[in-house]
């Protein structure tokens, strides 16, 4: 259920990036897009690594 969370919210913000580029004027939108991202994407990295661990 988690992962399914994540994954949802890496394509949310994804999208959001995409579209911050793409609509000039907007490019502040593209930043936070990826830095959502890449927050979002280091959450689930760490909530894996604490999964693994016996």
């Amino acid at each position: 259920m988690v992962w399914k969370v994540i994954g949802g919210l890496l394509v949310l913000w994804l999208v959001v990036s995409v579209a911050g580029v793409l609509i000039k004027g907007l490019f502040w939108l593209a930043v936070i897009g990826g830095v959502l991202f890449v927050a979002t994407a280091a959450l689930g990295w760490a909530k894996d690594k604490k999964e693994i661990k016996p």
